[in-house]
């Protein structure tokens, strides 16, 4: 490995750190909720290691839960993870042209918010040392988060497992929230979300959540992109 290739690896494990930490907690409740669907350590570790995306693993271990079948679930996944598609896009872009196809394989395996945009920030072309070094400190970090969990879920009592399983739900609040504060239609479309969901769990009740979630997910998400497209913004303020 020459100097130009070190300096980027260690520079993207230097920067993977907090990412590391942070994917630490939220794989810890992601393990709580793999152990109340039944999953063991070794299984919700490998889980983590080819899923990395929060709400993906938590809609699959909840479709897990509810016994979902295969169809169900791809679709869900395919729905949920659909955003990466376009942050794969702006990422291939981001690199230099002497990239090569593997480089860019490899570098979609592992493609996440928190890393996409550490990667962005990057001044001038991205070289693929730097995502790798990421890689290589955040992935590891998500699975030890996840198995911990599980492994701690099924030491710690049934009251205190469900005490840290709301933990999650607090993450995804503090997602939400901040950029709901500022958007007012953002926050409506929350609330209309939240609303719906509940209707829909007692009206459809017959209906898997899983089939319930994606429907809502299309219809609300479709909706809100016709009638509150986003403005795209034109360079030099014209």
């Amino acid at each position: 490995m020459d100097t130009k290739n070190s300096f980027w690896l260690k520079k993207g494990i230097h920067d993977g750190i907090p990412i590391a930490l942070g994917y630490l907690s939220v794989g810890f409740t992601l393990g709580i909720t793999a152990r109340h669907a039944g999953l063991t350590p070794f299984q919700a570790t490998i889980t983590s290691l080819f899923m990395n995306a929060s709400a993906g693993e938590f809609a699959g271990f909840t479709m897990i839960s509810g016994k979902a079948g295969y169809v169900e679930a791809g679709i869900m996944m395919l729905i949920i993870n659909a955003r990466y598609l376009l942050m794969s896009c702006a990422l291939s872009q981001k690199l230099g042209s002497s990239a090569s196809v593997l480089h860019r394989m490899l570098m979609g395996y592992d493609v996440t918010d928190e890393l996409f945009g550490a990667s962005i920030l990057v001044p001038g072309k991205l070289d693929p040392c730097y995502y790798y070094g990421m890689m290589l400190i955040s992935m590891p970090g998500w699975a030890a988060g996840t198995c911990l969990g599980v492994v701690a879920g099924n030491a710690l009592s049934e009251g205190l497992v469900s005490a840290l399983g709301v933990g999650l739900y607090g993450m995804f609040l503090a997602v939400i929230v901040p950029p709901a504060a500022r958007e007012r239609v953002l926050g409506v479309l929350i609330a209309v979300s939240m609303a719906a969901s509940y209707a829909m769990s007692i009206l459809c009740s017959g209906i898997s959540p899983g089939t319930r979630i994606m429907a809502l997910t299309v219809i609300i998400a479709g909706a809100a992109a016709i009638l509150f497209p986003i403005k795209e913004e034109r360079e030099n303020g014209a």
